[in-house]
């Protein structure tokens, strides 16, 4: 095939790299820098004696709704060792993932603190903990949602991180952010960040719809598909 000299040009201006020739560090900041905007989950958890863990997670979504599965990437200690969410959910099976409203990102910053295991993060940021209704972990009052997970599934995957699966058994939802008849939620209301690369966040005020078209209304119609509402 030919190449035009249009495309020949936008090919000259890509930059390439072989995953395979980059160090761990390198391939993170790749990822986190053009997978954006992440959504962020603050997880609650319990040690075996009962002691609240709170910490944010942007290696993090929603992976299916039947079953509902959320899932999330926790990064092991640099000594090796698991982090304080990884140990609780291996211990009590269940966590819980409140969503961070923008007006959160104080008290989820302050949750980032790498605090000696045994420090209750949420007791340090000013935050309720709520207690849970079908796991031990307790959600946090001030989310606009909150999701708790029963233990599914945990892929070791190398020497730095473990994903972790869970099943979504019980979700709260702050009474202004959802059309509980339609099971509708508001972004608006919901006021969620994200997370940028680096020490970047986002809000997702900037929102627009865009339908998904039938290929009916493709053929008739080829500008529908860049007519946002």
């Amino acid at each position: 095939m030919l190449t035009t000299p249009g495309a020949a040009r936008e090919a000259a201006s890509i930059v390439t790299f072989d995953f395979a020739t980059l160090t761990p560090r390198e391939r993170y900041k790749l990822l986190i820098g053009a997978v954006v905007p992440r959504p962020i989950a603050l997880v609650t958890t319990v040690d075996a004696n009962g002691v609240v863990n709170a910490a944010p997670f942007s290696f993090f979504n929603c992976l299916s709704a039947d079953p509902a599965i959320l899932a999330l990437g926790v990064e092991y200690r640099p000594t090796g060792g698991q982090k304080d969410t990884g140990r609780n959910v291996r211990d009590t099976l269940a966590f819980t993932v409140n969503i961070v409203s923008d007006a959160l990102v104080e008290g989820m910053n302050i949750c980032a603190t790498p605090f000696e295991p045994g420090i209750d993060e949420l007791e340090q940021a000013g935050l309720t903990a709520m207690p849970g209704v079908k796991v031990p972990c307790p959600w946090i009052g001030q989310a606009p949602a909150a999701f708790e997970c029963r233990h599914h599934t945990s892929l070791g995957i190398g020497n730095s991180r473990e994903i972790i699966l869970g099943e979504v058994v019980y979700a709260h939802f702050r009474a202004d952010t959802i059309d509980a008849d339609r099971h509708y939620v508001d972004p608006v209301a919901l006021d969620a960040i994200g997370r940028m690369g680096g020490q970047g966040y986002a809000t997702t005020r900037d929102y627009f719809d865009l339908p998904t078209m039938p290929v009916a209304t493709w053929q008739s119609d080829p500008g529908a598909a860049n007519r946002r509402r």
